[in-house]
C-alpha cells in the first residue's frame, strides 16, 4: 500500500512538472475553467434529478381536492435525514453556501474544503425533495466554487488564481442550473465581487458557456420557465412598474430581517433535536396549510407565468384547505408571501440545507402577480398583465435580497426568455435595489461577514487589507530580554542585535513590556550602573498589543490611533509572537495591490 502511494505521488509530481514545462499559466487557467464548467453542470443536473425523483416518488398520488396529511410528515423526515447526514458523515457546517464562498475568498485564501464538492448536493436534495422550503441554487453554487477551488489546489495554483477558479465554479453553477450564462457571469461579479479584468473575464465566460452548453445537451434549449409575452410593455404602465419595484425592495427588507431574526432564534439552541422539533413542526404546519411552500415552488411560478386565466391560477390552491374558495385567492397568496420566510428559516434552522435563490424568485413572482391582480380590480388603473408583473416581481425580489440588480435583470430574462421586457426589468430591479439599500447596506449573504470586517469588496483598499493577514507580516527577529536581567546583560544583547527595540518576555513567554534603545542611551555607556538597574525598572508598556487574529483593517486603525511605528503581536494568552511594523505592512500591501489589480 505504501509503495502504491509513493508511485501515485511520483506520477502526480511528474504530471505537475510536465504541465509547468509545456503549458503556459494563462492557457492552463482556461483549461481549468473549461473543466470546472463541465463538472459544475453535471453537479447541477444530478442535484435537480435527485430533487425531482424524490418529490415525484413522495407526492405522485396526492389528492388535489383536499388536505394531504403526509405534508405534516415528509418535511420533518427530510430535515432529520439531512441533519443526520451533515452531523454524522460530513461533520461540518455546510449551510449559508454563498456566505461560505465569500468567507473563503476573504479569509481562507479561496480554499474550500473538498467535501463541499458533493456534500451540499446530497444534503440539499434530501431537504428539498422531502419538502424543505428552500432552493437548490446556493448549495450548487457552493459545490461549483468548491470544484473550482479544489481543481486549482490539485494543480498547485497560486492564491489569485484560486480566487478566479472559485468564481469560475460559481459562475458555471448558476449558468448550468438556470441555463443562464450571462447571469452566471454577472452573479460572480456582483455577488461574489470578483473584480472584472481581461484576465478574469475569459475564464469566467468559458465556465458559463460550457456549463450552459452541457445543460442544453441534456435538457434542451427551452427556458427554465414558460413565458409568452402576450401584452407588450407600454409606457403608461411605467409608474406601476416603479411602485412594484419599491414594493419588492420593502418585501426584500422584510425577508432579510425576518430571516436574520429567525436564524438568531435557532442559534440559541445547541441541541440539534431541539432545532429539529422547532423547525420541523413550523415547516410541516406551514406546508400543510399552504402546499405551494413545499420544495422550491417552481410549479407555482410556472402556473403564474404561463397561466391563461382564473381557472389556471386557482390551481395554486390545490391540496390545501383553501381549495374550492376562489374568492380567497389573493388573501391566500398574500399569506404565502408573509410566511414563506418562516418556512425557509425553519428548513435551514431545523437542520436542512438550502438557499434563498428559489424563495426570492417564488416570493417575487407571487408579489408581482398579486400587485397586478389587485390593481386590475381598481377602475381607474390601466390593465396590468398579471404574468408580466409576476415576471418583473421575480427580478425585483432577487435584486433586493441579493443587492444585485444586474443579476436580477439578466437572470430573469434568461430564465423566461423575456428579453422583450428588458426595460421594465431594469426599472423594477433598480427601484428595488435603491429601496433596500436605504435600510440595509449589505446583502443577506454578506452582512454576516461585513459585521466582522471580513467581507471582500470592490473597494480596493479594504479588499487588499482583508487579503493581508496579520500573521503574514509578523517579524520575529527581535532579541528578547528578561525582566530580571541587569543593564549589563541588556547592553550585551544590544551589541549583537540589529534592532533598536527589545521585547521583555518572562519565563512563560508572556510579554511584560518593551525596552527602546533611545530610553537607555544615556545610561548604557556607564559601566558603573550595569549592575544597579534591572530591566523591570526601565522597561515601558507598548502603546498597544495586537492579537494575532485581528483583521488587518483593525490593525491599521490601531496604528493610526497610537501613532506607533512598531507594535508587538501576542496570542490569546498574551504570549509574545513578534512585532508588526508599518513599513512591513506597506510593502506587503503594495505587493498584494499589484497582484490584485494586474490584468
Amino acid at each position: 500500500m505504501i509503495i502504491e502511494k509513493e508511485k501515485l505521488h511520483y506520477v502526480y509530481q511528474q504530471i505537475l512538472q510536465w504541465r509547468e514545462k509545456h503549458i503556459k499559466e494563462k492557457n492552463f487557467i482556461l483549461i481549468l475553467s473549461f473543466v470546472a464548467g463541465i463538472l459544475t453542470a453535471f453537479a447541477g443536473l444530478i442535484l435537480k434529478w435527485l430533487i425531482h425523483a424524490i418529490q415525484n416518488f413522495l407526492t405522485n398520488n396526492f389528492d388535489s381536492t383536499g388536505a394531504n396529511y403526509l405534508y405534516l410528515v415528509y418535511p420533518v423526515v427530510g430535515i432529520f435525514l439531512a441533519g443526520l447526514f451533515v452531523r454524522k458523515i460530513v461533520k461540518d457546517d455546510i449551510g449559508h453556501g454563498v456566505t461560505k464562498i465569500l468567507y473563503a475568498i476573504s479569509r481562507r485564501q479561496s480554499r474550500i474544503k473538498p467535501h463541499n464538492t458533493w456534500s451540499s448536493v446530497v444534503a440539499s436534495s434530501i431537504t428539498i425533495g422531502f419538502g424543505g422550503s428552500v432552493g437548490a441554487e446556493a448549495p450548487i453554487v457552493l459545490t461549483g466554487s468548491a470544484i473550482g477551488s479544489n481543481l486549482g489546489r490539485l494543480f498547485k495554483m497560486e492564491h489569485k488564481t484560486l480566487m478566479l477558479l472559485v468564481g469560475c465554479g460559481a459562475a458555471g453553477a448558476v449558468a448550468g442550473i438556470f441555463k443562464a450564462p450571462i447571469a452566471g457571469l454577472v452573479f460572480t461579479l456582483e455577488v461574489l465581487m470578483i473584480d472584472l479584468t481581461m484576465a478574469s473575464l475569459l475564464p469566467l465566460m468559458i465556465s458559463c458557456v460550457t456549463a450552459a452548453a452541457v445543460t442544453y445537451m441534456f435538457t434542451g434549449f427551452e427556458a427554465m420557465f414558460k413565458f409568452h409575452l402576450d401584452n407588450a410593455f407600454v409606457l403608461e404602465r411605467l409608474p406601476y412598474v416603479i411602485l412594484l419595484g419599491i414594493a419588492c425592495g420593502l418585501l426584500s427588507l422584510y425577508f432579510t430581517r425576518t430571516m436574520n431574526f429567525c436564524e438568531n432564534i435557532f442559534r440559541k439552541y445547541s441541541n440539534p433535536y431541539t432545532k429539529l422539533l422547532i423547525g420541523g413542526a413550523t415547516l410541516s404546519i406551514l406546508i400543510f396549510i399552504f402546499p405551494p411552500l413545499y420544495g422550491e415552488g417552481y410549479d407555482t411560478i410556472n402556473l403564474l407565468l404561463d397561466g391563461k386565466g382564473e381557472s389556471d391560477w386557482l390551481t395554486t390552491m390545490n391540496n390545501s384547505l383553501f381549495y374550492g374558495y376562489p374568492g380567497l385567492l389573493l388573501i391566500y397568496l398574500l399569506l404565502i408571501v408573509l410566511v414563506k420566510v418562516f418556512a425557509s428559516s425553519a428548513t435551514n434552522g431545523g437542520g436542512g440545507c438550502g438557499g434563498i435563490f428559489a424563495p426570492s424568485l417564488f416570493l417575487g413572482c407571487i408579489l408581482g402577480f398579486v400587485f397586478a391582480h389587485f390593481s386590475n380590480g381598481i377602475e381607474w388603473t390601466p390593465v396590468l398583465p398579471e404574468k408580466n408583473f409576476a415576471l418583473l416581481g421575480m427580478a425585483g425580489l432577487m435584486s433586493g435580497v441579493m443587492h444585485a440588480p444586474l443579476t436580477g435583470i439578466f437572470l430573469i430574462a434568461e430564465l423566461t426568455g423575456g428579453y422583450d421586457m428588458f426595460f421594465p426589468l431594469m426599472v423594477v430591479s433598480v427601484c428595488s435595489y435603491l429601496t433596500i439599500i436605504v435600510f440595509e447596506p449589505h446583502s443577506i449573504y454578506s452582512m454576516r461577514l461585513a459585521k466582522k470586517g471580513e467581507l471582500l469588496t470592490h473597494h480596493k483598499d479594504k479588499s487588499v487589507l482583508i487579503l493581508l493577514s496579520t500573521d503574514s507580516v509578523v517579524e520575529t527577529d527581535f532579541d528578547t530580554i528578561k525582566p530580571d536581567m541587569d543593564l549589563g546583560d541588556v547592553v550585551k544583547t544590544i551589541s549583537k542585535s540589529r534592532r533598536n527595540l527589545f521585547p521583555v518576555v518572562n519565563n512563560e513567554g508572556v510579554l511584560e513590556g518593551i525596552v527602546l534603545l533611545d530610553d537607555i542611551r544615556n545610561i548604557m555607556f556607564r559601566p558603573e550602573l550595569y549592575h544597579r538597574f534591572k530591566v523591570s525598572k526601565f522597561m515601558t508598556s507598548p502603546p498597544a498589543r495586537l492579537n494575532i487574529n485581528l483583521p488587518m483593517e483593525e490593525v491599521m486603525k490601531i496604528f493610526d490611533d497610537t501613532k506607533a511605528w512598531n507594535l508587538p503581536v501576542v496570542d490569546d494568552n498574551n504570549k509574545y509572537l513578534g512585532f508588526v511594523s508599518k513599513s512591513k505592512i506597506f510593502n506587503s500591501y503594495r505587493d498584494i495591490l499589484v497582484k490584485f489589480s494586474s490584468e
